[in-house]
């Protein structure tokens, strides 16, 4: 009697696991929607094309206003300092190679001096960035959505360095050109590589 209940029970358990085992499976092919009702959504200009590569700083970003002319002069604004950012970091690394490497005679102030120049560069580049890609959304509570691409050469970057070089007597010292470039392409090269280009 007592081997029937052991089976009976053993039984029981096996069907239980079971009926459970499939359960689980099927909650973990279940796609995110339904589990939790968020919906995945893909952002305009993610692909290969849009991002930074070894001859062009690119960056996007988007605006959204009542007012079409008003989200699109937000999305320019956000891509703009997005890639100051970009090009302001990348600089700053070249900067510090370029240092290390060198023999500047005061690595502190050069560096200094040398950031601040970049900054008004930066500044006065990006006036002129190209767009590469726009897209508009009209939103259900009728507000505007405007995605924009940019990008700026990095040799219209270089020669904006190189102008803002030959102005200051002090930086003038301790610049060579051609070694800076070539840290300025090795940099270029490794941020095309974090991008996937």
């Amino acid at each position: 009697m007592k081997t029937i209940t052991k089976s009976i029970a053993a039984l029981f358990a096996v069907a239980a696991v079971a009926s459970v085992t499939p359960a689980c499976k099927s909650k973990k092919g279940t796609p995110i929607e339904k589990q939790t009702g968020a919906v995945e959504i893909s952002v305009p200009f993610s692909t290969k094309e849009y991002q930074s590569d070894k001859e062009n700083f690119r960056a996007k970003a988007s605006g959204n206003s009542m007012d079409l002319t008003t989200s699109k002069k937000i999305a320019l604004q956000n891509a703009k300092s997005e890639m100051a950012g970009l090009i302001q970091s990348t600089v700053k690394k070249v900067t510090e190679q370029y240092t290390n490497q060198r023999q500047v005679s005061s690595t502190q102030e050069f560096s200094n001096k040398f950031e601040e120049m970049v900054r008004e560069v930066t500044n006065q580049e990006l006036v002129d960035v190209r767009i590469i890609g726009e897209k508009i959304l009209k939103e259900t509570n009728n507000t505007y959505t405007y995605w924009v691409a940019i990008e700026a050469n990095k040799q219209v970057v270089m020669n904006g360095i190189d102008r803002g070089i030959s102005k200051n007597a002090k930086l003038q010292q301790d610049y060579d050109k051609k070694k800076f470039e070539e840290i300025f392409n090795q940099e270029m090269d490794k941020l095309a590589k974090e991008r996937g280009n």
